[in-house]
This record gives structure tokens, sequence and C-alpha cells, in this order.
């Protein structure tokens, strides 16, 4: 079982940065596929970027892509979200979600263990 902890959220102003952290427990952590997903009040949970096992390849979405950037320290068993110039519309729970696959990938079915997510709050 893999034990997921997001941290680093909270409120700042639009064109500002934050970054989030993602601690994983367990030995297995620099095998697995890691990724970033949000949520809106009202809407589905979204996409938002992943990493593969080594870090190698990654994916974004469009609406993230050039301001926000994933990053994992297997060493430290941690995954970094670093996102710049937030826009109001990023506000959302953003959860840190791993899976057994290895290779990045977009599927949210895909992932086998979430965290509880921490609140990402930008004001205009």
């Amino acid at each position: 079982q893999v034990q997921l902890v997001e941290s680093g959220g909270g409120l700042v102003q639009a064109g500002g940065s934050l970054r989030l952290s993602c601690a994983a427990s367990g030995p297995t952590f620099r095998s697995y596929t890691m990724g970033w997903f949000r949520q809106a009040p009202g809407k589905e949970r979204e996409f938002v970027t992943a990493s593969s096992w080594s870090g190698g390849d990654t994916y974004y979405a469009d609406s993230v892509k050039g301001r926000f950037t994933i990053s994992r320290d297997n060493a430290k068993n941690t995954v970094y979200l670093q996102m710049n110039s937030l826009k109001p519309e990023d506000t959302a729970v953003y959860y840190c979600a791993a899976a057994h696959l290895g290779l990045a990938t977009m599927s949210e079915y895909a992932y086998n263990y979430w965290g509880q997510g921490t609140q990402v709050t930008v004001s205009s």
C-alpha cells in the first residue's frame, strides 16, 4: 500500500507561483508513474500532468503547458508540481496520484493510489 501526502497549497494572487509537494511512502516509489490531477468546484476531476518512473517522459494538459512543471526526486520519494503564472481558473483541489504502470499516462483510471488533496486558490 502506498500513501501519498500533498502539501504546499494555499492562497496566491494571479500571476504568482506555488510549489506543491507529494511525499510517498513505500520502497518502490521510484518505479511508479506519478501524476497530478485537480478538481474545481462543480467540475469533474481533470488531468494536470504526469511523469514516468524516471522523470524522462512527462505529459501536461494544454491549459497548464508552459506554466506548470512536474519533477520528482526518487531518493526522497517525493514528486513536485511547480506552478507559475497562476490564473484564477487554476483554483482547485490538487491531487497527487501514483500508478504501478511506470509510463506517463493521462488516464486517471490507470492510477492506483491517491492523496487527500491540497487546496489551491488563485485570487484575481
